[in-house]
Order: C-alpha cells, then sequence, then structure tokens
C-alpha cells in the first residue's frame, strides 16, 4: 500500500494528488493507494482518500503502508522516518501556489545532502519512475537517525553536577 500526505497547510497541492492519481489510474501503480488531501481541491479518481485524519489513523495508515509519499514538512517526514521507513517527499513550492515560499524544497534537499534518509521529489513528473525503483533508492538512502540523547544527558549530568557539587 503507497500513503500519500499533504499535511494540513491552507494552500493546495493539487500537483501531487493528481500525479499519484494519474499513475494509478494508468496502472503505472498497481498497488492500493490512500491520499489524505488536506485543504486541495483535487477529488482523486482512482485513489481511496479523506481531506483530514485524525493522528492515529495516520499513523496506522503510515504504519501499513509500503511506501510513504509526503510533502515536505518536516513532522510529516520525520514520523515514517521513526517507524524505519524512507519517506519519498515531494516538497511544496511557491510557483506551483503552494507554499508563500520554498522552504521545504530548500530543506528536503539539506537533509537528503547531509543524511540521505529520504527520497527527495521536485518535480512530480519523475515521481512513476521514483516509485517504480522505490525498494533499490530506499535501500541506498537507508540509515539511522542521527541521536543526541546520548550527549544531551551527559552535559546536562555534568551541568547538574556543577550546580549541586557533593
Amino acid at each position: 500500500m503507497i500513503f500519500v500526505t499533504v499535511g494540513t497547510h491552507e494552500q493546495p497541492f493539487d500537483r501531487l494528488l493528481r500525479a499519484v492519481d494519474e499513475l494509478r489510474r494508468q496502472g503505472a501503480i498497481q498497488e492500493e493507494v490512500f491520499l489524505q488531501t488536506g485543504c486541495s481541491d483535487y477529488q482523486p479518481k482512482a485513489c481511496g482518500w479523506a481531506r483530514m485524519l485524525p493522528y492515529r489513523q495516520m499513523v496506522e495508515q503510515m504504519s501499513r503502508a509500503r511506501i510513504v509519499v509526503t510533502h515536505g514538512g518536516p513532522a510529516s517526514f520525520m514520523l515514517p522516518l521513526q517507524m524505519g521507513k524512507t519517506p519519498v517527499v515531494v516538497p511544496r513550492q511557491k510557483q506551483y501556489g503552494e507554499h508563500v515560499n520554498d522552504h521545504q524544497v530548500e530543506f528536503a534537499r539539506e537533509v537528503s545532502r547531509r543524511m540521505g534518509l529520504i527520497l527527495p521529489v521536485e518535480e512530480v513528473d519523475r515521481l512513476g519512475e521514483v516509485l517504480a525503483r522505490y525498494d533499490t533508492l530506499a535501500g541506498a538512502a537507508a540509515g539511522e537517525i542521527p541521536r543526541n540523547n546520548g550527549r544531551f544527558n551527559r552535559e546536562l549530568d555534568a551541568l547538574v553536577r556543577g550546580l549541586f557539587p557533593q
């Protein structure tokens, strides 16, 4: 199953929804697809969909999905990363009226460059190719999410010990 989320931003993200729906309609995507369409105007014809999902249902859909496709909002692509999945990230772009600026494009590029944990797709005409090659591409992009918990705990411990010597 493929799960697509465009988040809750008030500008539509019809470009992504149309592309996925068309790939499914043409048979380029054979598996089940569910779209969370948010504030978009487009109503899918070949995929299951809902405008908004309660958080618990969002988590369930992502857990069930083999592939998660998301907009470039960090919270939306961090959840599948935490589940051990490599998300396909299609950032919203100002030129298409999807956001007020291109911060999602810049952020997705930087995360991909620094960590390689996501599969960024800026132009939806590449989406079919990326989905068809997902297993290979995701395997190459997979890695450990850097965690700073240990360092934080050590530094906090040192700070507390400095404030309250024994």
